[in-house]
């Protein structure tokens, strides 16, 4: 459908590809001008109109929308990182396509130190026209000789050399070394490319040469270099911006937003390929004869409509075409066109950028327009000065529409109320046009207005950001080789497990029969679950953690009711004097004196006793795990396994009465509390043990104790992720090295971090505020790096307790001579409820090691409490029965 112009004129499909035949020649010269002149003129409304449809376009390219086909490519770049700053080592730099027909190669050393540069070698090669428009294999040939006559001038020798392939076309990449040429632009033609892998046609052409062993590390194209050739400022460079012979711009896409990726965490580079965008209904209002005419002379009519409004290689042909119309009407250089007017190609960009330049004077203009055979008059000059300056605002103003549509994009993916970003700007439109950057800035105030953006020249973005990419690819990888390393130990074996619980198993016979073990094995008096048929009203009082509860608990017919008051328990007093079975140690940070090896339950009564007033029979004393198991017990008669992974961690379980070595009988049940966080006490778990867990331990309050609880539970997990985190740093690995006084803190590093962190929900910039929240300025590779030591962790600690609940559940059966169990498993606890994959990671363990036993997991619902009143309730039901 034909659309109609800002000027009047008729445009767009179906308009004419002369201007003599769009536009009149009118008897008034000035008037023809004008409206020359206001074809350029681009209105804020039609900016927004631009910004918004592009927006559209990249959003509907991300989701993988192919019907209809966006306006724009959205190509990952599998550039996952911006650089650090610590990058070093010798990269060579083949580019091609960056700045028109020449290639050019580079050898490019990095130092990884602040404010120190080594400059590029560098050698350009111009490319004969044949080569640009002959077969693939000749110009990929080509490139391999001048590879190979550049190191020849190097003392190369026989190093292997890694090089980075910046080839500035729209492709499909599918990996950093792998891209697909989509189509040639720029002036190349090359039969045989389109459709095939390049880096694969230069490393074949590299292997015919045979001269050199050169390893084709990356793929870039020449925007992406940019922002990555940017010297990192305050913060990373997360935005490229070309406008050389061609448009593109480049940024940091959060990964989990990119369809075609199936990735959900971290950051990938997204190449726009935006001058291929082509919305009819914004564009077309702002298409000039002028460019109608250009598109329709190009070696690609049709394609790349908003690079060829925008594009070096095009500005200086829509000024010919202008001041060649205007010629022809008489209006400019008394109606006479020289031949050179009259060619396509005559007037460069370079003549534009001088020509609009208002420091060179008329003097300079003439001699220009001399040079191309015209006989400019005395007005003529500002004319073709206007003209000049009307071409290069409109590009520069829809250049910003374009950028702005990209910040648009990050502040809402961000979530951000003012994006503060910095865009690494190159290519010769930038360098060589006075006043481009200003209006581009300009215009993105205009149509961003939330957005702080910082416009930073790149260094080279086709020689230095190429090696750059390449140099962060090789740091990701060895900084990952370090982190597998580090947390290998963390990452434990089928065969490992087993033998945990085989040692779990062996410790749990020695204990029951009184023998020396790390496991305790202690009988705990209470002989039955609850059946149902309990009944009254019981007080119960919960010690544990940093709160004392004291619960009213009725025990009918119609379930449990609770009544209850929680105080919380100062320092002072955990630390304290104990005026509070038998104490066999304190765990979990308490400390109180006077208590280990004394009768608790003698101490409360003696503590009641001094409370004048309070008639009280404590009939039990239970611990939060036994408590767990008969919580759930009344809701499961299955249920004969108690589980608690919070603060510390313990089991405990229904054992056969004639395996308790100390305790008459040989028949019934007596439940065993099995203090298993001690397990590894007499070092069998030391093969297990890391540099980290010594750490975490030899810093304790009870060093060489509770080894088990203190590579499981939640008071320790967060302060061995800091202990990983510090050697991590100290590797150069995380945070660039830099240490913080916070992760030399004890205790900062909240288990509870681990959790949140873990958490599927949390998008990566949440994960990283939680960091930075602790005072580490980290990058998105940090964030990853902290998320994969936080899953070793918690995964080690998880896969450990399984191994714990594979040999309770496998000595329960093979007690009852059972080919298959059926048994549930009470549990409580902070970690276990609220980290978001424990849970899940206990059953699969426990599935793998005991594959016999149907084991179910029942959440507690106030273990300690409730379950300390059915305790009493089972106690007071069976010595009733005994009465009777």
């Amino acid at each position: 459908m034909d659309t109609i112009g800002p000027a009047g004129l008729r445009q767009g499909e179906g308009s004419p590809c002369n201007p003599q035949e769009g536009l009149p020649c009118p008897s008034d010269s000035s008037e023809l001008v004008q409206e020359c002149l206001r074809q350029f003129k681009v209105t804020g409304a039609q900016l927004q109109q631009i910004q918004a449809s592009l927006l559209g376009s990249m959003e509907q390219a991300l989701g993988g929308q192919t019907s209809p086909a966006p306006a724009v490519r959205m190509l990952p770049t599998y550039v996952g990182s911006t650089p650090h700053g610590t990058e070093q080592g010798d990269f060579v730099v083949l580019e091609l396509g960056a700045t028109g027909a020449s290639l050019r190669i580079l050898w490019v050393t990095l130092t990884g130190i602040e404010g120190h540069r080594i400059e590029p070698r560098s050698q350009e090669f111009v490319i004969p026209q044949e080569v640009m428009l002959g077969p693939g294999q000749q110009l990929f040939d080509f490139a391999a000789r001048c590879l190979s006559e550049f190191l020849d001038a190097l003392p190369v020798g026989n190093q292997g050399l890694k090089l980075g392939f910046n080839f500035s076309f729209p492709c499909h990449q599918t990996g950093l070394d792998r891209s697909t040429l989509i189509s040639w632009t720029k002036g190349f033609r090359c039969s045989g490319v389109e459709g095939q892998d390049v880096v694969q046609l230069l490393r074949e052409a590299i292997q015919r040469q045979g001269a050199y062993s050169i390893d084709v590390v990356a793929v870039v194209n020449d925007t992406v270099g940019t922002m990555m050739g940017c010297e990192p400022g305050v913060g990373p460079c997360e935005v490229g911006l070309i406008v050389d012979t061609g448009t593109n711009a480049c940024y940091m896409e959060e990964a989990r937003h990119v369809a075609v990726l199936d990735e959900d965490r971290g950051r990938v580079c997204i190449s726009v390929e935006w001058g291929s965008f082509s919305d009819d209904g914004a564009l077309g209002p702002v298409l000039t004869i002028f460019d109608c005419a250009l598109d329709h002379e190009s070696l690609n009519p049709g394609a790349q409509r908003f690079e060829k409004m925008i594009g070096g290689l095009y500005l200086g042909e829509l000024v010919r075409l202008v001041l060649a119309h205007l010629a022809q009407c008489g209006v400019l250089f008394g109606g006479c066109a020289s031949p050179a007017l009259l060619s396509r190609g005559s007037i460069l960009l370079e003549h534009v950028a001088e020509m609009e330049d208002p420091s060179v004077g008329a003097a300079r203009v003439h001699t220009i327009l001399q040079d191309l055979g015209l006989n400019p008059g005395a007005s003529d000059a500002k004319l073709v000065q206007d003209v000049c300056a009307a071409v290069c605002t409109r590009a520069a103003q829809l250049c910003a529409a374009a950028l702005a549509a990209v910040l648009s994009r990050l502040q809402h993916s961000r979530e951000q109320q003012t994006l503060q970003i910095a865009v690494a700007t190159g290519g010769r439109v930038f360098e060589r046009h006075p006043r481009f950057l200003s209006i581009l800035q300009e215009t993105v105030m205009f149509l961003a207005p939330k957005c702080d953006v910082s416009f930073i020249p790149s260094l080279d973005g086709g020689g230095r950001g190429v090696a750059m990419v390449t140099a962060v690819a090789a740091r990701l990888a060895a900084h990952q080789r370090l982190l597998e390393e580090t947390l290998a130990p963390f990452r434990l074996s089928q065969e490992q497990l087993a033998a945990v619980q085989a040692q779990i198993r062996e410790a749990m016979i020695k204990g029951l029969r009184g023998e020396a073990s790390s496991l305790r094995m202690l009988p705990t008096y209470v002989r039955a679950t609850p059946d149902g048929s309990e009944r009254g009203d019981f007080l119960a009082l919960d010690l544990g953690g940093t709160n004392f509860r004291v619960l009213l608990v009725r025990v009918a017919m119609g379930g449990v009711q609770i009544t209850n008051q929680v105080y919380s328990i100062p320092e002072c007093v955990a630390q304290g004097s104990g005026q509070q079975g038998i104490l066999l140690n304190w765990t979990k940070g308490f400390n109180a004196s006077d208590c280990e090896g004394q009768d608790v339950v003698c101490l409360l009564r003696e503590a009641i006793g001094r409370r004048k007033g309070v008639e009280l029979n404590v009939v039990a004393i239970v611990n939060d795990t036994v408590g767990t198991m008969m919580s759930c017990g009344y809701e499961d008669p299955h249920c004969e396994v108690g589980l608690i992974v919070g603060t510390g961690t313990n089991a405990c379980y229904m054992e056969e009465l004639q395996n308790v070595a100390g305790v008459a009988g040989d028949s019934g049940h007596m439940c065993i509390n099995m203090e298993w966080g001690a397990f590894g006490d007499d070092g069998s778990l030391d093969v297990l043990s890391t540099c980290f867990d010594a750490s975490v331990d030899q810093a304790s309050i009870n060093p060489g104790k509770q080894r088990f609880e203190k590579m499981i539970s939640g008071m320790y997990l967060g302060e061995i992720v800091r202990h990983i985190l510090l050697h991590l740093t100290s590797l150069g690995v995380l945070f660039r090295g830099q240490q913080t006084q916070c992760l030399q803190t004890r205790d900062i590093f909240k288990t509870k971090f681990l959790s949140e962190i873990e958490s599927d929900s949390l998008a990566l910039r949440q994960v990283r505020a939680i960091l930075e929240d602790l005072g580490l300025p980290l990058t998105s590779d940090d964030a990853l790096m902290v998320l994969e030591v936080c899953q070793a962790v918690s995964q080690r600690a998880a896969q450990l307790c399984g191994a714990g609940v594979a040999a309770v559940v496998e000595k329960i059966r093979e007690n009852r001579g059972l080919e298959e169990l059926t048994v549930s498993v009470g549990v409580d606890g902070t970690l276990y409820k609220l980290h978001p994959h424990f849970s899940s990671m206990v059953a699969a363990t426990v599935r793998k090691l005991a594959p016999r036993c149907v084991v179910t997991f029942l959440q507690s619902e106030d273990g300690s409490g409730k379950g300390a009143a059915l305790v009493t309730a089972v106690a007071c039901r069976l010595a009733q029965m005994a009465r009777v």
